[in-house]
């Protein structure tokens, strides 16, 4: 049975208006993860995911950089 997850990411910076949610949704894809993400009123960008714990891990740590056109500050 898989051990399935889930986790709640918040990125900050620069990463409203950068093609962000694209590209957390392009690699959760790729990754076979489900969820969804939305911009927040504050600036950030919201992740909720669920999948294997190694996956989201993965993911977590692309949304740290994100694309080239964003300045993530922080992620938790």
């Amino acid at each position: 049975m898989e051990n399935i997850k889930r986790a709640e990411i918040i990125v900050s910076g620069l990463v409203q208006g950068v093609g962000f949610r694209y590209f957390v949704y392009r690699h959760a894809q790729n990754l076979g993860l489900k969820g969804y993400t939305k911009n927040l009123y504050t600036g950030e960008v919201y992740t909720v995911v669920e999948g294997e714990p190694h996956l989201i891990e993965e993911l977590f740590n692309r949304l740290k950089v994100g694309p080239i056109s964003a300045d993530v500050k922080d992620a938790i």
